[in-house]
């Protein structure tokens, strides 16, 4: 026969064993992390393994109320928070969607260069993703499977890729970037702040073999030509390597299309004849979602308030992505992963 105290013994020995389990798994995976911070990276790995505490923590809750452990108040609390951080911790993450975005980059006179519908031209379809994070809490294979399916199933023209690929990786990043062979279009990159220290570990030559072996073109400093347009690559712009003062002496016979991590990096954009647009990413839109608490934060994070979304300068457009990571905290409420597919007019 069940009893109560029997009940409650079992969930107690559930939470111990979790709890053992979690800390193991966060101090192996410390040990084979590339980092400089070995014990934030482990408190941060302790976060992420712990967090399947919420499940019992969450059947808990139901059986408390029940057998009146817990007051209503309490039950009613403990289970609404539990489920809520199971959503933002295991569900969300993985729920990649598609964001479709027509731009028309031809045409620099005009106000808002948002295309409209009955745009007859065939467009370039641009497919944009940043911050992938792989790493402590993001990108592992189950993640990356899911982006590049959906990559493929809208048959880009090419693909690029805003920086922030890794948040402190372990040393097969290699082997974890390899399903990216399998995507079926031209993948163009470049770094981002946690790619050159800004911070995080040295782990530039790490990264580059991994980009090289799995035919990702860095385009750091490089022009790629296209029959409607010119793409360049721009460094980080907390790593000092966002300098574009160059970009009026290159031929201005296309309009030109910016890949670079932070957006505030558009501040820099010299007058050009053309106005260009700048793809970026940086801010995972926020990444939790949560009443001014978030627009706060993001203040921090863009210092020309850059959130998601298209934004217009003086000089240039820039569009910001979501992203698909998460750092920080191993989250996303209200801010899910996003592909951006940009058809370029």
């Amino acid at each position: 026969m069940w009893t109560t105290n029997t009940i409650l013994m079992g969930f107690y020995i559930v939470f111990a064993v979790l709890t053992v389990w979690g800390i193991a798994q966060a101090w192996i995976s410390q040990s084979r992390t590339e980092t400089i911070h070995p014990f934030k990276a482990f408190v941060h790995l302790l976060a992420f393994y712990l967090s399947y505490l919420l499940f019992p923590l969450f059947f808990f809750s139901i059986f408390a109320g029940w057998m009146e452990v817990f007051s209503l108040h309490q039950s009613i609390f403990s289970f609404l928070l539990s489920g809520l951080l199971i959503y933002a911790r295991f569900i969300e993450p993985h729920m990649v969607k598609i964001n479709h975005v027509k731009y028309q980059l031809s045409n620099p006179n005009k106000e808002n260069n948002l295309a409209s519908d009955h745009e007859t031209k065939k467009p370039v379809k641009v497919a944009l993703i940043a911050d992938l994070h792989i790493g402590l809490f993001s990108g592992h294979e189950r993640q990356l499977k899911i982006i590049v399916e959906k990559i493929n199933q809208q048959q880009p023209d090419f693909v690029v890729v805003a920086g922030d690929w890794t948040y402190e990786p372990e040393n097969k990043l290699a082997d974890e970037l390899a399903i990216l062979k399998e995507i079926q279009a031209p993948v163009y990159s470049v770094n981002g702040n946690h790619d050159e220290q800004y911070p995080g570990p040295p782990i530039q030559a790490l990264l580059k073999h991994a980009l090289e072996v799995n035919d990702v073109m860095d385009i750091e400093g490089k022009i790629v030509e296209f029959d409607g347009f010119r793409l360049i690559g721009v460094g980080d712009l907390w790593a000092g390597k966002a300098d574009m003062r160059y970009m009026p002496d290159l031929p201005q016979d296309k309009p030109w299309l910016i890949l670079s991590h932070n957006p505030d990096t558009v501040d820099m954009v010299p007058k050009l004849p053309t106005r260009p647009l700048m793809l970026s990413g940086h801010t995972h839109g926020g990444q939790v979602e949560l009443p001014w608490l978030t627009n706060y934060v993001m203040r921090k994070v863009s210092i020309l308030g850059h959130k998601r979304g298209l934004y217009q300068h003086d000089h240039a457009d820039v569009f910001v992505s979501v992203g698909t990571g998460m750092v920080g905290v191993p989250f996303r409420f209200r801010v899910p992963p996003m592909i951006d597919i940009i058809e370029i007019h």
